[in-house]
């Protein structure tokens, strides 16, 4: 296994526009429609920053801020998690269309991490 990298942050509330707008203007950062009517726009990280997507959270409710660590098996992270002490909160889910399985796993007290395998650059 390669040294896992965080690659991709996602920050999800109520408004996803409005969240879009606020960092966009707080850190100059360019927001782009990911498409589909999703409301998700996907954040441009230039030549040195670590991609990400905000918008709306899924649930409607007020979302969170996570961010994914690249791995070559998400579920063999999971396991390991697992032996540690964290325990499975979403299992491997392929996005085919992006090349993409992501999954979630919670540490011992509860923080919720994000893993991913593939990228949506």
């Amino acid at each position: 296994m390669t040294r896992p990298v965080v690659g991709w942050f996602e920050v999800t509330g109520q408004d996803g526009p409005a969240l879009q707008k606020f960092y966009s203007t707080l850190f100059g950062w360019t927001v782009n429609d990911a498409g589909g009517g999703s409301g998700y726009g996907l954040v441009d990280a230039g030549e040195k920053g670590i991609a990400g997507g905000i918008g709306p959270s899924q649930d409607g409710g007020s979302g969170g801020v996570t961010f994914y660590v690249e791995v070559d098996d998400p579920q063999a992270y999971l396991d390991k998690a697992a032996k540690l002490g964290g325990t499975t909160v979403v299992p491997p889910t392929e996005i085919p269309d992006f090349g993409l399985t992501f999954a979630f796993f919670a540490d011992p007290e509860g923080h919720v991490v994000g893993l991913s395998k593939g990228a949506v650059r």
